[in-house]
């Protein structure tokens, strides 16, 4: 059978599956239904955020305890989601609940730092070997601070980013990014005006309405794994660039590692230009590792961004580096917010890095992610179906291409047709899964090895019925 033959074949399998899916799904979610319209006449699209929505629209949870939510029609699921990464210490962890409890009954806020505030900052420094850090609300922030540091250490004002690479919310980043460049029609965009003589580092239109078109001469296109194409635009341009940003391991696309030597390659081109390397380990941090990809991989940036995982399941964020880059926030380089540092989300987080993320829930972590990166290979092969697994602790991922991905431009030869059917399919037999086909899933350490034999049981029967 030929590819274009098997494409096809697996595609209309999948457009039938999703379509009587998505039935069983609607007609099971209709208290979802009922809240999404009473939500949408206050909230865009019914939601908080637009990676929250979902057609014709999403799933609204009630509770969750463990590795388990309910959702408000009181369906129970195992939860894969985990709050797109956040909670690793799973749901209403004893301690983390008791920590907030603390924290609420001697004051949420003051604007004023803590003794927490500041032991957070020190284990956040020793776990990701940063010489100072501050504390922020998001991921947002965190990318959105580090870059201008970065611009006020080098006194340059380009940006490198790497192509399909989402860095949070801001106009210096939302280009080359989902999901918005869906909605505009500029998923499959990978080329602009050149800004080097080989050609392949572009410019491109803002993914996002309302970004200042002029932002486009700030940031620079760069495709992952690619050590020579950043070498030919920091031979030729790397006295005006202040900083590539970039995620270790990618992870707005399902998940993309890097090639053996292409880390260090980055942190030796950026040496040896002045340019300040920043790593977005939004995702990455303290779920890929206890050090997350600065541990697992060796590479030491000089500015890294953190949030999600980090918190115990609150709101924060966090961005730090080294010393003679950080100090720029006190000559100058602006950064603020009333909420940063908060008692609430310190506490919280202090507790989940000291107290519920030790040696011992890694290794826990790591035993459960090969158990169902292996579990969704098994089935993949037996079926011979499109797709690949991937197995990084607490994140992990099956992407429907059956090569590992090298960049965005592999994703793009991704099926979103076998995801579209297969999103459906788990949530109608328990298991809760972000509903894009450029996330992953997040294990807590609340899940079990009964946890993962579900979500592997319910994966092996959607590849066979897909196959049949």
């Amino acid at each position: 059978m030929s590819v274009d033959t098997e494409t096809q074949r697996f595609t209309a399998r999948a457009r039938e599956i999703a379509a009587r899916e998505t039935k069983r799904l609607l007609d099971r979610t209709l208290a979802s239904a009922k809240l999404y319209e009473r939500a949408v006449r206050v909230l865009p699209k019914g939601v908080a955020s637009n990676f929250q929505a979902n057609d014709p629209y999403p799933i609204y949870l009630d509770h969750g305890g463990g590795s388990h939510v309910w959702d408000v029609d009181g369906t129970e699921y195992r939860d894969y989601h985990g709050g797109f990464g956040v909670n690793v210490v799973g749901h209403a962890h004893p301690k983390i609940v008791e920590a907030i409890e603390r924290a609420a009954r001697s004051g949420v806020h003051f604007a004023v730092t803590t003794e927490d505030t500041v032991a957070l900052a020190e284990e956040l420094c020793r776990r990701f070997r940063l010489d100072r850090v501050r504390i922020v609300n998001s991921g947002t922030e965190a990318t959105m601070d580090a870059i201008r540091v970065a611009r006020a250490a080098t006194g340059r004002e380009v940006i490198l980013k790497i192509e399909g690479s989402y860095h949070g919310h801001h106009d210096a980043v939302l280009f080359s990014v989902l999901p918005e460049a869906d909605l505009l029609g500029l998923r499959g965009t990978t080329s602009g005006e050149a800004a080097d003589s080989a050609g392949d580092v572009y410019r491109t239109i803002p993914t996002s309405k309302g970004v200042p078109k002029v932002m486009a001469d700030y940031t620079l296109i760069v495709p992952f794994n690619d050590a020579a194409a950043l070498d030919h635009i920091l031979s030729e341009r790397g006295g005006q660039i202040a900083a590539l940003i970039m995620e270790p391991i990618m992870m707005n696309l399902g998940i993309v590692l890097p090639q053996p030597g292409y880390l260090e390659a980055v942190r030796d081109l950026c040496s040896k230009h002045g340019v300040a390397l920043i790593f977005d380990e939004v995702k990455s941090g303290a779920t890929v590792a206890a050090g997350g990809a600065i541990e697992r991989f060796g590479v030491q940036p000089d500015l890294a961004c953190f949030a999600k995982a980090i918190g115990g399941g609150t709101t924060i964020g966090a961005f730090g580096g080294r010393a003679d880059v950080m100090d720029w926030v006190t000559k100058g380089a602006a950064q603020q917010g009333t909420f940063n540092g908060n008692p609430l989300s310190a506490k919280a987080g202090l507790v989940a890095l000291t107290e519920v993320l030790t040696p011992d829930a890694y290794e826990h972590l790591a035993k459960l992610g090969t158990l169902l990166a292996e579990g969704c290979t098994r089935a993949i092969q037996e079926y011979g179906i499109p797709a690949h697994a991937v197995d990084l602790g607490a994140k992990g991922c099956v992407s429907y291409r059956r090569e590992p991905l090298r960049n965005y431009r592999d994703f793009l030869e991704c099926n979103p047709d076998l995801f579209a059917a297969s999103w459906p399919w788990l949530l109608n037999r328990g298991i809760f899964m972000t509903p894009g086909d450029e996330e992953q899933w997040s294990i807590s350490v609340q899940h079990s090895e009964e946890d993962i034999g579900i979500y592997v049981e319910a994966f092996a029967d959607f590849c066979a019925e897909l196959a049949s």
